[in-house]
């Protein structure tokens, strides 16, 4: 018989996050900076959810370029992924448990958005904004055609991603102990023919993409090294290929390298083999085929419960062809309390069933009232947690 656990929201909070947090004191610390007299007193905090998560300062720190990233990325998944596949990145350099989060403290809001800018492009005083996109001129210094533009001189990068891990010295005090830079790539180029005209796509080539964003890349390190608190952590610096705008699922990052400490040279380009897929597929390619054709007989059985029910879909992530998460949302329309306590013991036998062992599986059933129900089952086991919002 299939065994269920129900669990308060704190609780199934804390088992999204990993693991059940250990209720600790804070340490508190010194954080160092340049200047001796703007170093201030700090929080560590001692819960650490699981190892495949940092723990953080208090005060919590914004980023010093925080908001731009909602305008600059097309849509709320690459948004969220974009900051997410950097950490996870990060953990290949920086270990969880010797090394705590900070969001980026040293490119600000408008160091980002002039980097953003094309090479020709200056502030008003006629200042050159030192844009690493491609320059919009001619040889002859002609403002290109859109349609030429488009093809020959896209703009690459999107958006600039800044993460900080600081290190704890022996006198109590915390530095800064590593960088990662996200550079978030456009895979299209939208553009108008005329201002108010309506808009084009231009694809953006993979090789022609991957090319140009190693150029960028190289020359970001080289500006990050000219600033003295930057000369000699390593800084990892990954690549992130943003999805088109009507995507619902994100994109990945494709590659990152590790800039050694106190080195200014990139070092081997590191492949990273990612990719959001949606459930269920009419064609799925090969390595997709199993899990679609297992996910569509989940979908069925759930069908056979609601004569009238609509959709049910899925959001699967794999690493190395090989799925790791799959995340379910089920809208229902609102029943009352029995119908849905029958539904979740339906739907969980029907999870462990027909989806993947091998896969930490979340499921969420909403209403027109909001969330109603959240199953959580992690990899290998047969004993997911169950909460039914009340």
């Amino acid at each position: 018989m299939t065994r269920f656990r129900w669990v308060s929201v704190l609780v199934a909070a804390a088992i999204l996050a990993g693991c059940t947090p250990s209720f600790k004191q804070s340490t508190e610390v010194v954080q160092q900076t340049d200047d001796a007299e703007e170093a201030e007193t700090t929080h560590i905090t001692s819960r650490q959810l699981s190892e495949n998560y940092y723990r953080t300062l208090t005060p919590y720190k914004e980023s010093a370029s925080r908001g731009l990233i909602v305008s600059n990325i097309y849509t709320k998944y690459d948004v969220k992924e974009v900051e997410n596949g950097l950490m996870r990145i990060s953990q290949n350099v920086f270990e969880t448990d010797k090394y705590f989060f900070q969001e980026g403290q040293y490119l600000s809001a408008n160091t980002v958005s002039y980097w953003l800018a094309r090479e020709n492009q200056t502030t008003d005083k006629g200042e050159d904004l030192q844009g690493l996109n491609p320059s919009s001129l001619d040889a002859n210094g002609k403002e290109l055609a859109p349609t030429v533009k488009a093809v020959e001189a896209p703009v690459y990068l999107a958006h600039i991603v800044e993460q900080n891990y600081l290190t704890m010295t022996d006198d109590n005090k915390v530095k800064l102990g590593g960088m990662s830079i996200g550079l978030a790539l456009n895979s299209i180029y939208y553009y108008q023919k005329e201002k108010y005209g309506e808009y084009f796509e231009e694809p953006i080539p993979n090789e022609k993409l991957e090319a140009a964003a190693k150029e960028i890349a190289e020359e970001v390190v080289a500006r990050l090294r000219t600033r003295s608190e930057l000369a000699d952590v390593p800084i990892v610096i990954g690549l992130f290929k943003q999805q088109p705008r009507n995507s619902i699922v994100p994109g990945t990052y494709f590659a990152y390298s590790v800039v050694d400490s106190g080195k200014s040279g990139l070092g081997e380009w590191q492949k990273i083999n990612e990719a959001y897929v949606t459930f269920p597929m009419s064609s799925p390619v090969e390595i997709y085929r199993e899990d679609n054709d297992k996910f569509q007989n989940f979908k069925q059985d759930i069908d056979k419960y609601f004569s009238n029910f609509t959709s049910v879909i899925g959001t699967g992530f794999y690493q190395n062809n090989k799925l790791q998460n799959l995340e379910v949302e089920i809208p229902i329309q609102f029943y009352g309390t029995t119908e849905i306590i029958g539904f979740t013991q339906y739907l969980t036998d029907v999870m462990l069933k027909q989806l993947p062992s091998d896969v930490t599986i979340t499921v969420s059933v909403t209403s027109v009232n909001g969330p109603e129900v959240l199953i959580k089952k992690e990899r290998n086991s047969d004993k997911p947690f169950v909460h039914i919002y009340e």
